[in-house]
C-alpha cells in the first residue's frame, strides 16, 4: 500500500485509472470540468500498475479503478466523487484540496 499511499499524496487529485474504463473516463471528465488538473495514472499502461492494483485492492477498493485521492485522502470511487458532487461537496473539497481556485 505504500506505493498507492505515496503516489496518492504528491498532487491534489490523484486518479488511478484504467484506460478502457467507463467509469474512470466519467470520473477524469467530471474532475477536469471544474478546472482541476489531476494526475492520472492508467494502470493498464504504467510499468507498475499491477503492484498499484493490487494495492488498492488490499485498501478495500473493488473494483481497484476509478480511485480518486482528494487532498492527500483516498476519497473512493464513482459512488463516492458523484455523492460529493450531487451534495455540493466536490468543489467544496477540490478547492480546500487547492486543485481548483475558483
Amino acid at each position: 500500500m505504500a506505493m498507492v499511499t505515496r503516489l496518492g499524496a504528491e498532487k491534489p487529485v490523484v486518479i488511478f485509472s484504467k484506460s478502457s474504463c467507463c467509469m474512470s473516463h466519467s470520473i477524469k471528465t467530471l474532475i477536469y470540468s471544474f478546472g482541476a488538473n489531476p494526475t492520472v495514472y492508467e494502470l493498464d499502461e504504467h510499468p507498475n500498475g499491477q503492484q498499484l492494483e493490487r494495492e488498492l485492492k488490499a485498501l478495500g477498493r473493488k473494483p481497484s479503478v476509478p480511485a480518486i485521492f482528494i487532498g492527500q485522502e483516498l476519497i473512493g470511487g464513482p459512488n463516492e466523487i458523484m455523492t460529493l458532487h450531487l451534495k455540493g461537496k466536490l468543489v467544496k473539497l477540490l478547492k480546500k484540496a487547492n486543485a481548483i481556485w475558483v
